[in-house]
């Protein structure tokens, strides 16, 4: 489940993941990226699909790196996974196909030197939960801030612009 996009354009939209965010905003924050269509695997975008769309996670990526004072000296962890999707667990219960119940889209986690959660340590792989542990393992972590998406978004569209140049909506 994800909020209403903070940034809709060509590429796609971007979007606070929730209910589950998966790193805390001080560890880094956590953004998504999704396509210009639901799609459930990257190759069935067209090539403008999948150029836009690769543009918008750069230059979202890049954004985070820009505005976030958390991710000063840090980077980004760009993740493509619907792993969870695909649990037998998940909704609708039983053998999942993934052709439909995947859903491409973007993970961007920020990883920041000074993380406080032992499972976002600087220099190491982020550790995940199993599909079980999800909610309780990500209970303390807090979405990034309305004036934090803010920046971001207007960053984006700003890169969007100069490096890519794509007219970007949002």
């Amino acid at each position: 489940m994800l909020t209403p996009p903070i940034y809709r354009g060509a590429g796609g939209e971007i979007v606070l993941p929730a209910p589950l965010v998966l790193v805390d905003r001080l560890d880094g924050g956590h953004l998504c990226v999704n396509p210009p269509r639901d799609v459930w695997e990257r190759s069935e975008l067209t090539r403008e699909e999948l150029t836009q769309w690769s543009f918008l996670v750069a230059a979202a990526g890049r954004a985070m790196l820009e505005t976030l004072p958390q991710l000063h000296e840090g980077c980004i962890n760009y993740w493509e996974a619907g792993n969870w999707s695909l649990n037998d667990q998940a909704e609708p219960a039983g053998l999942k196909i993934p052709r439909r119940h995947r859903r491409v889209h973007m993970h961007l986690l920020g990883r920041s030197r000074s993380a406080r959660s032992p499972d976002w340590k600087w220099g190491e792989a982020p550790r995940f939960p199993d599909f079980a542990e999800r909610f309780s393992w990500a209970a303390s972590f807090r979405p990034l801030e309305p004036e934090e998406c803010h920046a971001v978004v207007a960053r984006t569209v700003d890169i969007l612009r100069t490096a890519y140049g794509v007219r970007a909506g949002g």
